[in-house]
């Protein structure tokens, strides 16, 4: 159950609200018993960051992509729970392109990741289910070269008036025995701690704050003027959804995204190469230092916080922060054992992900695919920003390190300039 479903439900107890579930200008004393806590707080982690859920209960279909009849599967012989070539489609990008996304041309991958990147996290686990290596293909598609930013977004919820799930006030039917005090719109926003944390309690630097949305990204005082070019956040995966369908675009399964991110190299660790720092330079907005404390990031990739989109160099397709900054949304529900399915059956053409989700860790929450990582990802907890890993989160959360890009078929209709 997420934080959203915990700050209305289990503050039935009035004396005893969680301490993750209100800003503290609510003034609400004391913390319930653990068997709230344990019922009424289940969240998840964003690939170490931890994005926290929300329980929804009526899964979408998968959406199906589209290919071309005349696309020819050629194999590259891998080995066994190893990366072999890249094979990229020769087809010419189809023009015109579309205004801020780049040509992504498709074929045949290895997809997921190595126990090598194991050993680069702190917390272990970082490639559990991105394991085994197998054999993808993937029809070519555009890609938006950055991700989606808060100036784009604005200009969708101006045409269509478009409300986000953070906007959206609980309901009395959502929760029916919750007080009506408690029915306030919100969302979820990373709160570093002010001393070192052991780094086995989330709750520690996570809380949901009344009034925070993507105008309002870290809270109702905090706001996005002058913050135009940076990717828009407190997006739920409905709301990404929302905005794709709008723009004529749609979002990215997970096969894509790590052709993408790949830029056509082999079992590479990271999106701009095998080193995270070649030449002693960062090339993603991560988190480096004393993590969660506040002050903890150094900077040293030149920013604290999120950062705007493309501030570092692109990949060789020409993509933007396909590692750090902020987790992206894919379109696959999560499975940890997704790729060992898919790797049973060969080449896999166009996959478009398990038809249910499943974490074993939270069994009734259903979660979407995150990938990239984001400004939160560090060595001691999180090291997802590895192009071969994962993340996950159900669909209807939003936080502060969650956005999305879009991706465009070739045989859909012209994209709307956002």
């Amino acid at each position: 159950m997420s934080k959203r479903k915990a700050s209305v439900r289990a503050e039935r107890q009035p004396e005893a609200p969680p301490p993750d579930s209100q800003s503290p200008a609510e003034r609400q004393p004391a913390i319930p018993d653990t068997r709230w806590l344990r019922w009424g707080l289940q969240i998840s982690l964003a690939l170490g960051a931890a994005a926290v859920t929300y329980a929804i209960f009526r899964p979408q279909p998968p959406r199906q992509a589209t290919r071309k009849e005349t696309d020819v599967v050629r194999s590259a012989s891998p080995i066994e729970g190893r990366f072999a070539d890249t094979v990229p489609n020769t087809v010419a990008a189809p023009k015109p392109a579309p205004e801020g996304m780049v040509w992504i041309p498709g074929g045949e991958f290895s997809m997921g990741s190595s126990d090598e990147g194991e050993s680069l996290c702190g917390l272990p686990g970082v490639t559990r289910d991105a394991v085994p290596i197998h054999r993808v293909y993937v029809d070519g598609f555009w890609m938006d070269a950055t991700e989606v930013t808060n100036e784009q977004y604005a200009k969708f919820v101006a045409a269509t008036g478009y409300v986000t799930i953070a906007e959206r006030k609980p309901t009395k039917e959502e929760f029916p025995t919750a007080p009506p005090e408690n029915l306030v719109a919100g969302s979820t926003v990373f709160t570093p701690t002010s001393k070192p944390v052991k780094l086995d309690n989330y709750f520690q630097w996570w809380n949901y704050v009344p009034g925070t949305d993507w105008r309002h990204p870290t809270g109702p005082d905090s706001s996005i003027a002058g913050r135009e070019k940076f990717p828009v956040v407190q997006i739920a995966y409905d709301d990404a959804v929302a905005y794709a369908t709008w723009a004529g675009k749609r979002l990215p399964t997970e096969s894509e995204w790590e052709f993408a991110a790949r830029g056509g190299k082999a079992g590479e660790l990271y999106a701009w190469g095998t080193e995270l720092k070649p030449g002693g330079k960062f090339q993603a907005n991560i988190f480096e230092g004393k993590f969660p404390v506040a002050g903890g990031d150094t900077g040293e990739d030149g920013f604290q916080g999120i950062a705007p989109v493309a501030q570092f160099a692109p990949n060789p397709y020409g993509l933007y922060d396909m590692g750090g900054n902020v987790w992206e949304w894919c379109s696959d529900w999560y499975r940890p054992d997704s790729y060992a399915q898919v790797a049973a059956n060969g080449v896999a053409r166009n996959p478009q992900g398990p038809e249910t989700p499943f974490d074993p860790a939270e069994p009734s929450e259903k979660k979407r695919v995150h990938r990239g990582g984001s400004f939160l990802c560090s060595d001691q907890y999180c090291t997802r920003y590895m192009v071969g890993t994962r993340g996950k989160g159900e669909f209807k959360t939003a936080s502060n390190h969650v956005g999305f890009r879009c991706v465009q078929p070739i045989t859909s209709s012209r994209s709307r300039q956002p």
